[in-house]
């Protein structure tokens, strides 16, 4: 599926401008809480929040691509501490916005409460594979959240993901909502695609948004998902894959390009990397 079946009902919603929806939800530390949507249902959730919400809009454009290239150790610390549930955990990533060539290097730090914090620099696209350059960012950002990979660890690309992004911001809570289409994943030769299903996720202070409440009012609720970690396990079935089974045995059967298929039977848990 395309985003066509989405497009009269954000066509429907007021715009706001990038600088605006900055200026108003940063959020920059958050609660995050991410859904897994079937794309034939959003429509009419669109429909539902169009009295509440107000879509970025740049330009005439309301849906936007995304790629994000996540880094980690040789020993996976960063999947690990995610599969295994440390308190802290941390992710290195770098997110480049392909419509307008904009790159950022990202870190973003899991703390108590499911709370978010994310450290970003303004980075080359053309860097967007390695992290050399912003190496001593990554390095304080890590120190300053007092979280510490192995020393001398080196940070490699491990997984691409990309997707196309629709934003909402949520004046009266000044919460947002994102919603992903066109999920893909690759990680060397094998790749992996859902384009029937959404990936929404809400990003509040911490109370829960009108959109969350719709979304429960439909009989969904939030999913245990990371893009990294989730889709990870999904392409290398010998990792653990504990927090996600559910996850992916209902959303992620569908097989790989190259490689086996990502089912709850073939995952085994492998000797767990130095965490943080």
């Amino acid at each position: 599926m395309s985003i066509q079946p989405i497009t009269a009902p954000l066509t429907a919603m007021d715009p706001i401008g990038l600088a605006e929806l900055i200026d108003r939800a940063a959020l920059q530390t958050r609660v995050d809480r991410k859904y897994l949507v079937p794309l034939d249902r959003l429509p009419h959730l669109l429909d539902q929040l169009t009295p509440y919400a107000r879509v970025l809009d740049i330009d005439g454009a309301r849906s936007f691509r995304y790629e994000s290239v996540y880094f980690d150790t040789p020993l996976l610390a960063s999947y690990h501490c995610a599969a295994y549930r440390r308190r802290r955990r941390f992710k290195v990533r770098t997110r480049t916005y392909l419509d307008s060539a904009q790159c950022w290097l990202e870190v973003k730090i899991s703390g108590a409460r499911d709370s978010i914090t994310k450290h970003r620099l303004p980075y080359e696209p053309h860097h967007r594979t390695t992290v050399v350059p912003g190496r001593e960012f990554v390095d304080e950002a890590l120190v300053r959240e007092a979280i510490c990979p192995p020393a001398g660890s080196a940070l490699d690309p491990v997984l691409v993901t990309s997707y196309r992004r629709v934003t909402l911001l949520l004046p009266a809570t000044a919460s947002r909502v994102t919603i992903d289409t066109g999920l893909s994943w690759q990680a060397g030769d094998t790749a992996l695609h859902l384009p029937d299903l959404a990936v929404v996720e809400t990003k509040t202070s911490a109370a829960a948004s009108p959109a969350d409440r719709l979304l429960w009012q439909r009989g969904l609720r939030p999913a245990r998902i990371s893009k990294y970690a989730t889709g990870l396990a999904a392409l290398r079935p010998e990792l653990p894959d504990s927090p996600w089974r559910r996850t992916l045995r209902r959303h992620f059967r569908t097989t790989p390009s190259v490689g086996t298929a990502p089912t709850a039977t073939t995952h085994r848990p492998v000797q767990e990397a130095s965490c943080v």
